[in-house]
């Protein structure tokens, strides 16, 4: 059962769609800085950026370049990023291809709005050829602002239902996920997947997605909000950077968690095993 704390005010969310330059970490941390900036000048409290953004997707780049493509502990080349959030009084959640202990991660990076390195979360569900490049997260993810707790993922873990009910029983009112989703179905598997996280957990989702061309993807934009019935919020174009905005509203949360009592009423129903039935 998750708390039943709720937060008091709105929250101005801002998922941002662009285009990397493949494993150019400086440069990138330069378009999230200006990015950042842009979004705190419309009000935004928090940003989130598409996976693997400071470096493009590229696993093969990074895998062969690590100290150069991917993100070492207190990176000085995101001195500007640190500095946009500090600015805006904003909370960036940066993707990113982390090199820590020899291991290379998956990981979305949390800035806070001091401009401090404030947390960090690895991708637990790693998707097809990532399993010989990086090593799997170990723990989920919880950033609390404002008194919203957000649920971090990071694309293909948002393809589980489970990924997404762990935060929710954190007490999660929101689950914000970075991601690559390409040309072809990956529009299709996020207009599932995200509505139904949403109503699922009776909690806002949030993608922030690439366009252009990454890693030998061609993506399809469509970074969103959706409110906690499931309902699309706000979403970007398929073919354009751009910045999305959405607020998050306490009231919408908790007039739909008393309407839909998924949450309330859960029960473990694996507890008592299965019978079966054998014609």
């Amino acid at each position: 059962m998750p708390s039943e704390q709720s937060p008091s005010r709105a929250l101005r969310v801002a998922a941002a769609q662009a285009t990397p330059v493949a494993g150019d970490v400086g440069a990138n941390a330069a378009a999230v800085a200006a990015m950042v900036r842009r979004a705190a000048g419309r009000g935004a409290r928090v940003v989130v950026f598409p996976e693997k953004f400071l470096s493009g997707y590229e696993p093969g780049l990074i895998a062969a370049e690590p100290e150069r493509c991917a993100v070492q502990v207190g990176d000085a080349r995101l001195d500007g990023v640190r500095e946009a959030c500090r600015d805006g009084g904003v909370v960036g959640i940066v993707g990113a291809a982390v090199h820590d202990g020899g291991a290379l991660y998956v990981s979305a990076l949390v800035i806070d709005a001091q401009g401090r390195d404030a947390g960090r979360y690895d991708k637990q569900t790693l998707f097809a050829a990532e399993r010989d490049v990086y090593r799997h997260g170990e723990a989920g993810c919880t950033v609390e602002v404002d008194g919203w707790r957000l649920g971090l993922g990071i694309c293909y873990d948002s393809g589980f239902p489970e990924h997404a009910r762990a935060a929710a029983l954190d007490g999660c009112h929101a689950y914000v996920v970075g991601a690559l989703f390409g040309v072809g179905n990956g529009y299709h598997e996020s207009r599932m997947w995200f509505p139904a996280r949403a109503f699922d957990n009776t909690m806002y989702s949030v993608l922030a997605n690439h366009v252009g061309r990454t890693g030998g993807w061609n993506t399809c934009g469509g970074s969103g909000v959706w409110g906690p019935d499931g309902r699309l919020v706000a979403e970007a174009g398929a073919d354009e950077a751009e910045i999305v905005l959405a607020d998050l509203d306490p009231v919408v949360l908790k007039d739909v968690r008393e309407r839909h009592t998924m949450l309330r009423d859960l029960r473990d129903t694996t507890a008592g095993g299965r019978t079966r039935c054998v014609l």
